[in-house]
């Protein structure tokens, strides 16, 4: 208990822990309108977009100031979101053409001036390429507080906002009808996620940085069908994932906090996608084996209803090896699976001849109804 007292009660671990909750938080709330506007590379363009706002905001501050560089990766980001809905509003391009230009014009821009940074001999430039893949330890309080401001402010605006946003998410020509200024509230929408991505540039990096966005709302989408749920769940995975990373960065050796915290999040969106009820591989297989298990029962109660027609005996009993022949594999656990329903029965025959089989009445009107089925879909 002692350890886990001094393990909290660390400055820096505070500082990282506090820091990849904030992240978490913003960015799976935000992450679910763009994986449910189908724009998941929506992150990956912006988050790359900020790298010119880094080294803008150092070049006017002329050292390592959170508060200018985040500005500046934020004025950049922007643009590159306002460039993205102005192309696909404005021309015939696809969102994902957009996105892609977008994404290389303002990364190729970011290393333009890095380099010339690199060049210019300022002393304070060391540490500036952290950016590209975070550093969480440089995390000082002062800057949780910009930070928390900056996910206050676009979770503010999420907040008021959230009956418009809805309903241009899901139903944007239904919101213009009602007046709705649909590109307004789009835009402001990639903004707020431009906004996400500026708050976790210092922890998780650039290049990282869609994973945030795109992982707990991807995770989220999984286990929830409204919603009001999945951002609630999308955020709470990404504070959960954000901090479970840091706290394993933290305990091991010269492990890197952005790319823990990425691979936890990531194991939690594989957890989801194969343990999730009704959308879960796991379950889809599941569902699969009891579909074709019902379909393997009631061909082998049609074939029980021929048998007992064509012989004109109710009570006829089928050799179980006859059956196993007629339906192959599984046909003894089928067997076994309705007499516990009680649609089958074992008969009394001569020992050497085997086990046999007969419909009971529940097993008749079943095997009826398949047979009625079928015809009816042949017709």
């Amino acid at each position: 208990m002692e350890a886990l007292f001094a393990f909290l009660g660390d400055y820096t671990i505070q500082n990282v822990l506090i820091g990849a909750a904030l992240l978490g938080l913003s960015s799976g709330a935000l992450g679910a309108f763009a994986v449910l506007r189908q724009q998941s590379l929506l992150g990956d363009a912006l988050s790359h977009a900020t790298l010119p706002g880094v080294a803008l905001g150092f070049m006017a501050a002329g050292t390592r100031h959170l508060g200018s560089i985040m500005l500046g990766a934020l004025l950049t980001g922007a643009a590159a979101a306002l460039l993205v809905v102005l192309l696909t509003q404005r021309s015939r391009l696809k969102t994902d053409a957009a996105l892609g230009i977008a994404l290389s014009t303002f990364f190729a821009l970011g290393v333009v001036l890095l380099t010339r940074i690199q060049q210019s001999g300022n002393a304070s430039q060391g540490g500036l390429d952290s950016f590209l893949f975070g550093q969480a330890a440089a995390i000082l309080r002062s800057d949780l507080w910009v930070m928390a401001a900056l996910a206050l402010a676009a979770l503010g605006l999420l907040t008021v906002l959230w009956k418009e946003f809805k309903l241009a998410t899901f139903d944007p020509t239904f919101a213009r009808s009602l007046g709705l200024p649909v590109m307004l509230l789009e835009t402001a929408l990639t903004v707020m996620i431009a906004l996400a991505i500026v708050i976790g540039l210092q922890m998780v990096g650039v290049v990282l940085m869609a994973a945030m966005v795109v992982a707990p709302a991807a995770a989220a989408r999984q286990w929830s069908t409204r919603l009001e749920g999945m951002v609630l769940l999308s955020a709470a995975i990404g504070a959960t994932g954000g901090v479970a990373g840091a706290v394993l960065s933290a305990t091991g050796r010269n492990l890197a906090t952005g790319p823990l915290i990425v691979l936890t999040i990531t194991a939690i969106v594989l957890f989801s996608l194969l343990a999730a009820p009704e959308r879960g591989l796991l379950w889809a297989a599941v569902q699969r084996r009891r579909a074709g298990a019902m379909l393997h029962d009631r061909r082998v109660l049609a074939t029980l209803l021929r048998l007992s027609d064509e012989h004109a005996d109710r009570a006829y009993g089928a050799e179980q090896g006859m059956l196993k022949v007629l339906h192959g594999l599984g046909t003894v656990a089928s067997l076994h699976g309705l007499e516990r329903r009680g649609q089958v029965r074992r008969v009394e025959h001569m020992p050497e001849e085997g086990i046999h089989w007969a419909l009971t009445e529940s097993g008749r009107e079943a095997a009826e109804q398949t047979l009625a089925e079928l015809e009816a879909g042949e017709s």
